[in-house]
């Protein structure tokens, strides 16, 4: 005789859809997952033996359950609080461990120029924040908090007295405004520069694909077949780049790109063509303006500020390039590095769209805020 649960589940929209979602989600652990499949099938009249069968568990487990969810409805799946063994750091001493960590050594006089685990273990020991601590327990503490004091990115501060001015009308020209006023449909923006000293390195050994359990294989040693320079101007919003390689960088060479993008279509009967460049000696200073206006009536140079590279969108193109073309390095010579370079130049202009660019000036001027508070501070 079939014997039927005293708690029966009848799933609101809301619960039938929340459960399902459980079951579906990929991110979802799986003991939550079990615990919505068997709520799910006791809400459609499956009885606990079968439900236990189809999710290969105890009875017992079904029945638990399958009780919390009448009693707590979703929650009643949760785990219920668990006293555990007590905490052998106090909350204090954890939190002076961290803020140690967030400390440079040369301020303890220390001479390290970043903690390791071990070090942090020792230092706390040595300070009595704690009497004895492992290098786990340190590495779990600082790995669930916010601040990662061990990571660490270059960073340079603006010096441009101008720079607030100079980015500005550059953002202004991505979000296609150049003077308040919005740009043509026959204006364009040209985001241009040079990736120097790209070497030709070839392995003296093939590359090892990659197998089960085993990464790609890359040879160490090489021989160098030369260096030569990729100049690429990104059409900012249609996606399109034009570039050229040359054996090095120089004005000749940039003018070159120039006269290369500017005696082609759309550009050479354009309204207005926006050249954004950063200050390097290619095209630096009031004398590359002129050079440019003088040859192209319709161009216009405009530059960044000094150390702004990162507000030139073709820097992302040549990221795309580095990992995609550069990275690891393995050319016969100098001729195979330009043609994959081209080739590949051709094969993203069929696909590319613009990139997602969002640092407008309500962030630029965010950014330059952050930046006076930390040098008021540090004065």
């Amino acid at each position: 005789m079939r014997m039927i649960s005293p708690f029966i589940i009848v799933l609101s929209e809301t619960e039938a859809r929340e459960l399902t979602r459980r079951t579906r989600n990929g991110r979802t652990p799986v003991r939550d997952a079990l615990r919505a499949r068997i709520v799910l099938a006791a809400a459609r009249g499956t009885p606990n033996a079968q439900i236990a069968r189809d999710e290969h568990v105890h009875v017992d487990t079904v029945r638990k359950w399958r009780h919390r969810f009448t009693r707590d409805r979703l929650e009643g799946l949760q785990d219920l609080p668990r006293c555990g063994r007590p905490p052998r750091f106090t909350p204090t001493a954890i939190a002076e461990v961290k803020a140690l960590a967030c400390q440079l050594p040369a301020e303890s006089g220390v001479p390290l120029s970043r903690w390791s685990h071990a070090e942090l273990v020792t230092e706390a020991v040595s300070r009595g924040i704690v009497d004895a601590v492992s290098v786990s327990s340190v590495a779990r503490w600082l790995r669930a908090d916010a601040i990662k004091p061990w990571q660490h990115r270059s960073w340079i501060f603006p010096r441009d007295p101008n720079f607030a001015r100079k980015a500005g009308r550059v953002l202004d020209l991505y979000a296609r405004v150049w003077e308040h006023e919005p740009l043509s449909d026959d204006d364009y923006v040209i985001s241009a520069d040079e990736k120097s000293q790209l070497q030709a390195l070839h392995r003296r050994h093939q590359d090892l694909p990659p197998g089960p359990g085993r990464k790609r294989r890359v040879e160490f040693e090489y021989r160098r077949g030369g260096t030569l320079a990729y100049l690429a101007a990104y059409d900012v919003h249609h996606a399109r780049v034009i570039g050229r390689c040359a054996p090095k960088t120089g004005i000749v060479p940039f003018t070159e790109l120039v006269e290369q993008v500017m005696n082609q279509e759309p550009y050479a009967s354009a309204r207005r063509v926006f050249w954004v460049t950063d200050n390097g000696s290619s095209h630096a200073g009031a004398a590359s303006v002129q050079r440019m206006t003088n040859a192209f009536p319709n161009a216009a140079l405009v530059h960044l500020p000094v150390h702004a590279s990162w507000l030139n969108q073709v820097e992302i193109y040549f990221s795309i390039v580095q990992r995609k073309i550069i990275t690891p390095q393995d050319f016969e010579d100098l001729t195979a590095l330009e043609h994959r370079l081209l080739d590949f130049q051709d094969r993203y202009n069929q696909s590319a769209t613009p990139f997602d660019w969002r640092f407008g000036r309500a962030a630029l001027h965010d950014l330059l805020h952050r930046v006076n508070q930390h040098e008021s501070a540090a004065a």
